[in-house]
């Protein structure tokens, strides 16, 4: 049975992740911070899935999640926290906490869980960036970085362990029912639907579709990509 770990596993396209890798017959190993509740509930629910807790923001538990699960088949960087700030606002304590856990964690993770797919020359590094990954985002600069970083991250280290069969993919959504997007007035939703081409949001589910196909063998030949799941807005 093939492991895949999914940090921030309790978010929308975390938990949907979850509920979809499980489908499929993976052991999913549910990474969470602050909502332990929840992650026991979707442990207790699902087959063969156990869960971790850590604080991505800090290296060292970064470090034991890694080494917790070191036969990781199937890596899915999705944690991550946003910040809407002007640019020149942005305080020191919210710049360190964003580049940590949207950035500095999926590199570690990558870098230490890279080592056993090298070693069994095969896995799955999947990245979830965002479509201000590619196009940027006014008042969210920083995080703009961050998920721009991970499109890097993944064209780069495809190119590098692919000849030892390792494939790095990327999804990049965009406007998904999430609790991320709670902030927006019923204005902003309406106005942002309208620049959306499928005419509505996404969900959680389409992305976790999207991160199963991408690791599964269907995508044998797909590696170093960038997939937008964004209703073509």
């Amino acid at each position: 049975m093939k492991t895949v770990l999914i940090t921030g596993a309790t978010g929308g396209i975390g938990e949907a992740a979850a509920r979809a890798f499980s489908l499929v017959g993976y052991r999913v190993v549910i990474h969470y911070n602050q909502n332990e509740q929840k992650a026991r509930e979707l442990a207790n629910e699902l087959p063969n899935a156990v869960t971790f807790q850590a604080d991505l923001s800090d290296r060292a538990q970064v470090e034991s999640l890694a080494n917790a699960f070191p036969e990781t088949d199937v890596l899915v960087n999705n944690a991550a926290v946003d910040l809407f700030a002007l640019f020149d606002l942005v305080t020191e304590e919210q710049e360190r906490q964003l580049y940590n856990i949207n950035l500095h964690a999926p590199l570690l993770l990558s870098r230490r869980l890279l080592r056993g797919m090298l070693s069994r020359q095969s896995g799955c590094i999947l990245n979830v960036s965002s479509m201000f990954g590619e196009t940027g985002g006014s008042c969210e600069v920083d995080y703009s970085v961050t998920k721009a970083a991970l499109i890097g991250l993944t064209k780069a280290l495809a190119k590098e362990v692919g000849t030892a069969g390792v494939r790095v993919n990327c999804v990049c959504p965009g406007v998904i029912n999430t609790r991320m997007n709670d902030r927006l007035t019923v204005d902003e939703a309406e106005a942002l639907t309208e620049s959306i081409a499928l005419d509505r949001f996404g969900t959680p589910e389409e992305v976790a579709d999207a991160l199963v196909f991408l690791a599964s063998d269907k995508a044998s030949y797909i590696t170093g990509a960038v997939l937008d799941v964004n209703g073509g807005i």
